[in-house]
């Protein structure tokens, strides 16, 4: 009955222009098909206007185009079935950007053509919601301009059929439910219900691009490109985000370097290098294992053609001087000429981190004492009993706003604790690294005048060696900051905040502008770094593998979180889903896996060394009776009795031999079984 009354029903584009006309709010998607920019209805998951079903898929087709005479794309060709989610990947610098740039038609190609259904919405967002007195429900539900028009005209409309057109649209859309579907999304990416209903101005612009995120998810549109959108979101939003693109009604395309969501959250992935698009079935890991056996293919092919050139090379010029093989030598010529070169695979420059050691200290390395800290005379985070020794990994958890930021400023001793004790080693170097810091960067000048600054004394040759240690080579070390790329300077800052070789490095969303290579590349040498790691990071792939305590912070509290990243992850989600029936409990976290305490895994260290040293001296005990038996002298002597004797004795101590090693292998199993819950 529904779908009759909805056929019935013009759709907006048949009720006037006045009802499309206006400006483009933040966030809301915006029509192109081939012929240039066009406006269409908006689209929810449950619209049913006839002029709305655009099936198809976006084609690639040829496209070539440069900038500033650097080739990007080169004939480039690729196809996105619709509704498939997609990652695009590719290192940084290789024209990722430009791809969405060209497809929303900001660009025109040289050559080639990018072609959609004419009627498909195209939505990305803005570059930040302008500071404005609408609140931010208001803002997210303006992005759906079908529904604000409606919305608008059915305050004024006067004919009695134009009244009953827009009121059946309405319901055609769901538009009632519109304030509680935006609302959800706002909640998802961190705002509760009284920020809902504050004004745009009142938010940072970090927090206004939540804002900006939210409008375009909740325009729906059919093609939605989104571009590094993890950027500005902490670990609980972008966990919502991963979760929400999976659920998704149509087809997205993201810009990421987050490997968790390249795996959890699509089923294609774009690469992006050599100027061309190559397009693969799977999560990230599928695409890096199916590319490494491509390669390793394509490398033994090269390999394979070499040696068949070398071949009839050889035989060319062996016999083209005899008149009886000039033919055949002939021959093999063209054959040489006509063989389509297989060139084996370029590496890239391997990237890399190089953080200097720091020196042993004792442990603890920082401690507190019932410590309060906060803002003028407010305290944030209180009775705080905390320790850190130096080869500790922690990972803090909790959404932004609770502290995170400001426990590792106290950490760092960049703020005061306001109440309680907080101590220090004596000789502790502190290495801080924060997104604000890369943007603190000085743009006119080089990597190179940094360290000159920070290292007076050093060559410059000193300077290159320590920038080529952070993956920053010549060309680069004497290129003005303001001209490096995002991911650049986070790698200078990253030199900059290890430079003293610190004994606790505290990193605040480290992987901001990094590629996945640089990412991983983190992740060995933090792995390698011999002082205490506080991360704060959005990228569940980096604290899985980096961290081996969480530490949560909330409700002005920092307590170890007993579960791991995958409980988190589940009560995180499960805290998201809507309300079942009324008998239906509420969602409950999952019961937190069982973690050892500090104190705990002090003391498994401990036994190790004690069993350890047990099997260091029977070691020694046992070569002892071994030289004794070995002895000819013992059995020279006829003393039947002695000789039984150290023969009972030597099979006493390998059987205590082998008890210790057996309990130095289970202690090993324990201890790393605590090390990674």
């Amino acid at each position: 009955m529904r779908e009759n009354v909805a056929r019935r029903v013009p759709c907006l584009r048949a009720l006037g222009k006045r009802l499309v006309s206006g400006k483009r709010r933040i966030g809301a998607a915006s029509g192109r098909g081939i012929s240039g920019p066009k406006r269409s209805c908006s689209r929810t998951i449950d619209r049913t206007c006839p002029l709305r079903h655009t099936a198809g898929m976006l084609r690639i087709s040829d496209i070539s185009y440069a900038v500033e005479g650097r080739p990007l794309f080169d004939g480039a060709s690729a196809t996105i079935p619709e509704g498939h989610k997609v990652g695009l990947v590719g290192r940084n610098g290789t024209g990722k950007t430009t791809l969405f740039r060209l497809i929303r038609g900001e660009l025109s190609l040289e050559s080639g053509g990018i072609s959609l259904p004419s009627k498909a919405k195209i939505g990305g967002i803005a570059q930040e919601v302008p500071s404005s007195q609408t609140s931010l429900i208001d803002t997210v539900l303006e992005a759906d301009t079908e529904r604000a028009s409606l919305m608008a005209e059915s305050e004024t409309a006067q004919d009695p059929n134009r009244i009953a057109e827009i009121q059946t649209r309405l319901v055609d859309i769901d538009a009632w439910s519109a304030e509680a579907r935006a609302a959800s999304i706002l909640k998802g990416l961190g705002f509760d219900y009284d920020d809902q209903q504050r004004p745009c101005a009142d938010f940072s612009g970090g927090w206004r691009m939540r804002v900006a995120l939210a409008a375009v998810l909740f325009a729906q549109p059919d093609l939605l490109l989104l571009d590094e959108p993890t950027n500005y979101l902490d670990l609980e939003g972008a966990l919502w985000l991963e979760h929400y693109l999976v659920r998704y009604p149509h087809t997205v395309i993201i810009i990421s370097h987050d490997r968790e969501l390249l795996n959890r959250s699509v089923n294609g992935i774009l690469h992006l290098e050599d100027r061309g698009l190559t397009f693969y079935s799977g999560n990230y890991d599928q695409f890096a294992r199916q590319r490494a056996a491509n390669r390793a293919n394509q490398a033994a092919q090269a390999k394979k053609q070499d040696a068949r050139r070398a071949h009839l090379q050889a035989f060319v010029d062996r016999f083209k001087a005899k008149a009886s093989k000039a033919k055949q030598a002939q021959s093999r010529v063209k054959m040489l000429e006509k063989m389509e070169t297989i060139r084996a695979p370029e590496d890239a420059a391997r990237t890399v981190f190089t953080f200097p050691e720091p020196e042993e200290m004792s442990p603890p390395i920082i401690a507190t004492e019932n410590a309060s800290v906060g803002y003028d005379g407010t305290a944030i985070l209180t009775k705080m009993d905390l320790r850190i020794d130096q080869d500790d990994r922690i990972a803090l958890l909790g959404k932004n706003g609770q502290g995170k930021s400001t426990l590792s400023k106290m950490l760092s001793d960049r703020l005061p604790v306001m109440a309680g004790k907080m101590s220090r080693s004596s000789k502790l170097r502190i290495g801080f690294f924060a997104q604000h810091q890369v943007d603190e960067l000085h743009v006119d000048e080089t990597p190179l005048d940094h360290l000159r600054r920070l290292r007076p004394n050093e060559t410059p040759a000193r300077g290159r060696a320590r920038l080529a240690g952070f993956g920053l080579g010549a060309d680069q070390a004497t290129t003005e900051v303001g001209r490096l790329s995002g991911g650049q300077k986070a790698r200078l800052s990253l030199l900059i905040a290890t430079i003293d070789a610190p004994h606790i490095l505290i990193l605040d969303e480290p992987t901001n502008h990094l590629d996945i290579e640089s990412r991983e590349a983190l992740v060995e040498a933090l792995t390698a770094y011999s002082g205490a790691v506080i991360l704060v990071s959005h990228d569940m792939h980096l604290l899985s593998l980096v961290a081996d305590r969480l530490w949560l912070v909330s409700n002005g509290a920092v307590k170890p979180y007993e579960g791991d990243l995958q409980s988190y992850r589940d009560f995180l989600l499960s805290r998201d889903k809507p309300e079942g029936k009324a008998k239906t409990k509420a969602a409950k976290p999952p019961k937190p896996v069982k973690r050892f305490s500090r104190d705990e895994i002090l003391a498994l260290r401990g036994d190790i060394r004690k069993c350890e040293a047990r099997v260091e001296k029977l070691t020694e005990m046992q070569e002892r009776l071994d030289q004794k038996l070995a002895d000819p002298r013992l059995y020279e002597e006829g003393k039947p009795e002695e000789i039984e004797v150290w023969k009972k004795k030597n099979l006493e101590c390998v059987e205590a031999l082998e008890r210790a090693e057996a309990m130095w292998l289970k202690a090993l199993e324990k201890l790393e079984k605590a090390e990674n819950q």
